[in-house]
């Protein structure tokens, strides 16, 4: 038995620690949850996160259903409850780390002739350095297990090559985020880090709403997410792909 205070809220949990762990940030709804949802089902510990787990009645539930999954209240923007959650889980293993809390802001304020700067920050913040900041404070966990993965939801949008236009700030929060994140696959593969940036379609969920293009459901985008982890290597760390497992150009 172990005690964890996650998310500032204290919880009694028997940890088995032949068990798998993986730890999904923006677990409260689409991807996120259909990812928390996988993974439980086939036996995995998830460490479930979300801003606002409390009012998050599907989560909860989820957690009912499964005793392996473990919810953790984190704002990926809140630099210091990332350290805390870190300190809170030390001695934890995480087999596999999936950056996938993100947003897109309003589409409309990310236009030429309409642009917003002030609409920039918080998709950085969000997007980009969260993710960077989790990878950093979570490293020693995922150094610790056998799979050692970190795995990143990022966007095709983010593609140079592939721009078409429009979105200015989030297309930008996701090259940044590969840059990152590349980089980070540089620095950590003496350590046996493996990393990945993984295009998760356009998915069928609130966030997609916005744009009236061809989209893949929430179950097929997931599904296929967890095969690419699983075929992330040390020879493929630090590339970046489709859910489907393509390549895709920088």
């Amino acid at each position: 038995m172990k005690i964890l205070l996650l998310g500032l809220a204290l919880v009694c949990v028997s940890i088995d620690a032949s068990a798998k762990t993986v730890l999904i940030t923006g677990s409260n709804r689409g991807l996120g949850f259909e990812l928390a949802s996988q993974y439980a089902a086939d036996g995995w510990t998830v460490i479930a996160t979300a801003r606002t787990p409390d009012d998050d009645a599907e989560l909860q539930a989820l957690a009912t259903q499964y005793a392996s999954v473990r919810i953790a209240a984190l704002d990926v923007t809140d630099h210091s409850q990332i350290d805390d959650l870190a300190d809170e889980l030390r001695g934890t293993a995480i087999e596999v780390l999936i950056n996938n809390a993100g947003i897109l802001g309003d589409p409309g304020a990310q236009r030429l002739a309409n642009l917003d700067f002030s609409a920039a920050e918080p998709l950085f913040a969000t997007n980009t350095f969260g993710p960077l900041k989790i990878a950093d404070a979570f490293l020693e966990h995922v150094e610790a297990s056998k799979t050692k993965k970190i795995m990143n939801i990022s966007s095709v949008v983010g593609s140079i090559s592939l721009a078409n236009g429009n979105i200015y700030f989030y297309r930008a929060s996701k090259t940044a985020l590969n840059m990152l994140m590349r980089n980070f696959a540089k620095d950590t593969a003496e350590r046996g880090i493996i990393v990945g940036m993984i295009h998760p379609g356009v998915i069928d969920t609130d966030m997609s709403a916005p744009f009236d293009i061809p989209k893949v459901s929430v179950e097929e985008s997931a599904t296929g997410i967890r095969t690419v982890v699983d075929w992330y290597t040390s020879e493929t760390s630090g590339t970046f792909m489709q859910y489907t497992g393509e390549p895709i150009a920088w």
